[in-house]
């Protein structure tokens, strides 16, 4: 299903969203054929319900979608998206039950609802079309579900397919397609130009690790994207379990959001200057692998201990975040699928961040509330600094106890920016373990429609 709304002028069958406050007075005002046709299907306006109610001829007069109850929509996203599914093939339109403000989540999610990952296995789907309501910018939608299907399959895809090479050709066509200008700093080159620590994580893969830089914009405020790009996680030394390496084609989720994301600043042609920073390695295991107890020495000079080969992603981010921080941008942005203790700490739902500012964390909070992309501030908490202080290296990459992993973490990468005006760190799960309305198993876009949402206000543009 196309990811984008019917055209206007396209016939289309009306829809009727009821709360289930609101049925039986629906019902009372409709003929008895209706009523009894509803009845007879057992149709309650519960949430996500569908019922095609037919007219006298036998053609589609409308179609009920169920609304729930408040306290049910606000324990869901995207309700009217779950009903998509059970509607037939076609055109349609809302006519009427939605309030305003939720207007724009509703059809985002009647949009994302026709999502499938069909690289490597066909299936139909079902067309079921939906026309631009009335009150909403559809071109700003559309562009949202673009990027959001450009984070889900780069997600999907396994590492088989998604190596840093692959990572990059993917950065390469997102630029040809926005007029940006890329390049990228591959293998013992990351050396010369003083990227140290993402060669270190990288260099015992078959593909060479990179910095990928790509910018695009001449006008406005200074926006920096820094993703990690670990396309596919061992451990390294330090190797994980069978069960915790499952998921690891998803540790570049942190570089699927933000070109996600650039993808939407761009299609939006939002007026500020863009720069995306993807370090993109493999953390394997080779006798060139990095070690247990090694001293890396990051771009910033601080120097690093290594007391766990797997704690590799802000290794990396750390010398994209100092290459960034060095052009004092008004915001830099990182976001990685960082830690487990995020996840401990509050679920695969909620994409923690952290700000030392009060002010852009509420405009955060807000926006992610109004465009069903839930956000949780943690905080940048000083007096857990000296837990990342060795004493043997300026920096520990994985301090011992196992309690604020997720701070520590989130500590350790602001250690790197100094410069910046402002910035903010996502710590993100970027997987949707089930299926559920408007988001299919799978990869997930966790914070881009938030953090651009929020834009206007973080950057005054």
């Amino acid at each position: 299903m196309s990811l984008t709304f019917a055209e206007a002028t396209k016939t289309s069958i009306p829809v009727i969203v009821l709360d289930t406050s609101a049925l039986e007075d629906w019902c009372d005002a409709q003929p008895q054929r209706v009523r009894n046709w509803v009845m007879s299907s057992k149709f309650t306006a519960g949430l996500g319900q569908a019922l095609l109610v037919p007219s006298d001829r036998g053609d589609p007069q409308c179609a009920l979608i169920g609304y729930g109850s408040a306290s049910k929509r606000k324990r869901s996203r995207f309700a009217l998206a779950d009903a998509v599914g059970k509607l037939p093939e076609g055109c349609y339109h809302l006519q009427q039950g939605i309030p305003e403000a939720d207007l724009d989540e509703q059809a985002l999610g009647w949009l994302l609802a026709g999502y499938s990952f069909q690289k490597y296995h066909k299936r139909p789907i079902a067309s079921v079309r939906l026309k631009a309501p009335d009150g909403v910018d559809a071109a700003r939608l559309e562009a949202i579900a673009a990027g959001e299907a450009l984070i889900r399959d780069l997600v999907n895809t396994p590492a088989s397919d998604m190596g840093p090479a692959q990572l990059e050709a993917a950065c390469h066509d997102l630029a040809g397609r926005f007029d940006a200008q890329i390049t990228a700093i591959e293998g013992v080159a990351l050396l010369a130009q003083n990227l140290p620590m993402i060669h270190a994580v990288g260099r015992a893969a078959d593909q060479a690790p990179r910095l990928i830089d790509m910018r695009w914009g001449t006008r406005g405020p200074t926006l920096t994207l820094v993703g990690k790009g670990v396309c596919f996680d061992t451990g390294g030394l330090n190797l994980k379990p069978g069960n915790s390496m499952g998921l690891m084609k998803k540790d570049m989720g942190g570089a699927a959001n933000v070109l996600g994301l650039a993808q939407m600043i761009m299609a939006l042609n939002l007026p500020l200057r863009l720069r995306v920073l993807i370090p993109a390695v493999e953390n394997a295991v080779s006798s060139n692998s990095f070690r247990p107890q090694d001293i890396l020495t990051s771009r910033k000079g601080l120097t690093v201990e290594i007391n766990n080969t797997d704690a590799e992603g802000r290794l990396v981010l750390a010398d994209a975040l100092a290459l960034g921080d060095e052009e004092s941008p008004d915001l830099m942005i990182s976001m990685a699928t960082l830690t487990g203790a995020a996840r401990v700490a509050v679920g695969p739902d909620l994409a923690p961040f952290y700000t030392d500012s009060d002010a852009l964390a509420q405009v955060l909070l807000n926006s992610g509330k109004r465009t069903a992309d839930p956000v949780w501030r943690m905080p940048f908490w000083d007096p857990y600094e000296p837990l990342i202080e060795p004493g043997i290296a300026d920096l520990d990459n994985a301090p011992a106890g196992g309690f604020a992993g997720s701070i520590t973490a989130a500590l350790f990468l602001r250690r790197f920016v100094e410069q910046a005006k402002d910035y903010i760190h996502f710590d993100i799960y970027s997987w949707q373990r089930t299926a559920a309305p408007g988001r299919s198993k799978g990869g997930l876009g966790q914070g881009p429609r938030a953090l651009l949402e929020a834009l206007p206000h973080l950057l005054v543009l």
